[in-house]
């Protein structure tokens, strides 16, 4: 039996379009990725995490060359906020990136480590986590749970 999983999310073509809350977790995400440590791969990644609170917590890819010893950005955000805000649900994400290697134009998804990280917040507080990605430039990608980034990993511990 063939079954289908379908993904729903919002494309914006311009940062005004954003609510103010998302552009303003973008634009913090942007600040951190200027100042990631990315000295090997060059491709700087920021995070901006949303707690409940209203707080906003920043994170960014950081680098070692004993590869893998390095961790993204997505979880030093998550992980920052849950050990500075451990009381406060997680309510979104904005990931950005860019490199003067290449032109970054579509969004950068967060990787499978990360998608696991976010979506084990989600499944604890029973909160959907908004993940707003975007690249340097192109269409920004609103998903309005980090199940649709793990659509499998959400149904089965949901």
């Amino acid at each position: 039996m063939q079954k289908n999983i379908t993904i729903t999310y919002d494309a914006f073509d311009r940062l005004e379009d954003l609510l103010p809350e998302d552009r303003k977790l973008l634009e913090a995400a942007t600040q951190a990725a200027k100042d990631a440590y990315a000295p090997y791969s060059k491709f700087h990644v920021g995070a901006a995490v949303l707690t409940e609170n209203g707080d906003i917590v920043v994170g960014n890819n950081q680098e070692n060359l004993a590869y893998p010893s390095g961790l993204c950005a997505e979880r030093v955000a998550g992980f920052s906020a849950s050990a500075l805000h451990p009381n406060q649900k997680i309510m979104a994400i904005a990931i950005t990136a860019f490199t003067d290697e290449f032109l970054t134009d579509k969004p950068t998804p967060p990787c499978g480590a990360c998608r696991q990280s976010l979506i084990e917040y989600e499944i604890r507080d029973n909160q959907p986590i908004r993940c707003i990605l975007r690249g340097s430039t192109g269409q920004i990608y609103v998903f309005h749970s980090m199940a649709d980034l793990l659509p499998l990993q959400g149904n089965f511990l949901a």
